[in-house]
């Protein structure tokens, strides 16, 4: 078996002791650096904390049918930007593993899965909806901003076929500019229609006027989120 390939990234630190980690990935054809430097200028700081290390991983440059088969850094393939197609499962499948071994190093610097939460923009929080709704259930958390899963998506069979066989999965915390007209709002809003009704906890937040792009106000709630779902241990 070919050794998983491993990923550029660039991390912001906890100021204190590493207790928790978000993996917060890129949209299509942006950096782990590119991401980060976004967040910071949206915020005007980073998107830092006291006991949790945020890492912005940058996806390898691969042939991307929407832009013509023309090189990009995107976590999957897709046949078009839609949800009434099928999914790319081959590229999608592929960046699991390579993405789970993130997951790994984590865990393997002493942080257990529970105190590990995936997310993204766009195309990275479709990704994080697949690793953890396939993959890794027991992260702490995963959200999505102005993201969407196909219609079809697996992601909502396997969420289903998890929670049916008693098991639980992470909570999720969607937010989607209503102006989107890249990833439309409406797609956001089935995304977390059919994955309520597979069995997940979904919070959805619309940001009026907003188009396809981060906001002050929407990083602030995520921030919040955060700090609910991976809070300092006690004592800290």
């Amino acid at each position: 078996m070919a050794a998983v390939q491993k990923l550029q990234r660039c991390a912001v630190c906890p100021t204190g002791k590493h207790s928790a980690s978000i993996i917060f990935l890129h949209g299509s054809g942006d950096t782990g650096q590119g991401l980060r430097a976004w967040v910071r200028d949206v915020m005007v700081r980073d998107l830092a904390f006291t006991h949790i290390r945020v890492i912005y991983p940058t996806a390898p440059a691969r042939p991307y049918t929407p832009m013509r088969g023309a090189l990009s850094t995107v976590w999957f393939d897709r046949h078009k930007i839609s949800r009434d197609c099928p999914e790319h499962l081959e590229s999608i499948n592929a960046m699991c593993s390579t993405l789970g071994a993130v997951i790994e190093d984590e865990v393997k610097a002493g942080i257990p899965k529970h105190r590990i939460m995936i997310g993204g923009f766009s195309m990275g929080g479709a990704m994080a909806l697949h690793l953890a709704c396939r993959y890794h259930p027991d992260v702490a958390g995963v959200f999505a901003l102005s993201s969407f899963l196909n219609k079809d998506s697996v992601a909502f069979q396997a969420a289903e076929e998890w929670v049916r066989a008693g098991n639980s999965l992470p909570e999720l915390f969607q937010l989607h500019g209503t102006n989107d007209d890249l990833v439309l709002h409406q797609w956001g809003e089935a995304t977390a229609a059919l994955l309520s009704k597979a069995g997940m906890v979904t919070t959805f937040h619309s940001f009026p006027e907003l188009y396809h792009q981060l906001s002050r106000p929407e990083m602030e709630l995520l921030r919040s989120w955060i700090l609910t779902k991976l809070p300092p241990p006690s004592g800290h």
